[in-house]
């Protein structure tokens, strides 16, 4: 098989897929990540925490002296089904609408083209960033699902569009045409003729659309947008907006301060979401291209 992008794809989301399942239960893994902000190395001498990456700490440590290797491979499971969901989410919504929405008039096609004129009208972090921030999600016990709901319907206007373009393509083609002449079930004509040709491009987009989808998810992160947070008493009269999840954006959510003091903290789960981008973008990339020679 000479489809390089399609093989390295394919090797880089088994490891991610391995960590996600295997990982926590790797013997060298902290699953009770135990904090330990003081450590005696020897006698009369003491180191506080976040500790430098070492034997001890293969990548470091958090500011509670949490390992931080073990924080990824632990984390891991949440962040991918989180991403992964919101893609699924999105195309769920958006490939039955850009179907329907065929013809290119009627109420669906508006619907089509307004979600995507309104949401793309600003930068979609920026947006997200705003309604996350509204006083009734920033307090909500739910915000998790909303921020869930929120980031996957923001872009199905668009994803709906491609559907809804590639869908009127397919329609005035011969064979399409011929299986209306003849009478064919709308039913039947979807399941038989339509899916079949749209699915590679569809399944094409989406992974793609998964790496669109961690590096929004990143830019939130570095911008101290918390996916779960709770509202902690830390002193009389004085309550803190915490991160209360454990995925990779969470542990950089304090990458202002950090990056100064203790580059590691956000270096590694920076890190590990670019490998994420990188893996589906190379498996988007090689499935278009394995598509592309067998389909065409």
């Amino acid at each position: 098989m000479n489809n390089k992008p399609l093989i390295a794809g394919l090797i880089l989301s088994a490891v991610l897929f391995f960590i996600m399942f295997a990982g926590p239960y790797l013997p060298f893994v902290d699953t009770e990540l135990e904090a330990k902000r003081l450590y005696y190395p020897e006698k009369g001498k003491i180191e506080t925490a976040p500790f430098s990456p070492s034997e001890r700490y293969i990548l470091g440590s958090d500011r509670d002296g949490r390992d931080l290797f073990s924080m990824l491979i632990l984390g891991a499971k949440n962040t991918i089904v989180f991403i992964i969901g919101i893609a699924l989410l999105r195309y769920a919504i958006a490939v039955p609408l850009g179907m329907l929405g065929y013809k290119k008039k009627g109420i669906v096609s508006w619907i089509i083209q307004g979600w995507d004129k309104v949401f793309s009208s600003l930068p979609s972090n920026l947006l997200i960033i705003i309604i996350l921030n509204l006083p009734f999600l920033l307090y909500s016990k739910d915000r998790l699902i909303w921020a869930f709901l929120i980031i996957a319907l923001f872009d199905v206007g668009r994803v709906s569009q491609i559907v809804q373009q590639q869908s009127n393509q397919l329609s005035k083609k011969a064979f399409i045409e011929t299986a209306k002449t003849i009478g064919v079930k709308p039913f039947s004509m979807l399941k038989n003729h339509y899916l079949p040709n749209l699915a590679p491009e569809i399944i094409t987009n989406f992974c793609i659309d998964v790496g669109r989808v961690t590096l929004l998810i990143g830019q939130l992160a570095i911008l101290n947008i918390f996916l779960k947070q709770e509202l902690i008493q830390v002193n009389y009269g004085y309550s803190e907006i915490v991160n209360s999840s454990l995925d990779w954006p969470s542990i950089m959510t304090d990458t202002r301060k950090d990056i100064r003091s203790a580059f590691w903290i956000p270096f590694f789960p920076a890190l590990a979401l670019t490998y994420m981008i990188l893996t589906f973008n190379m498996l988007g990339e090689g499935l278009r291209k394995y598509f592309n020679r067998h389909l065409t």
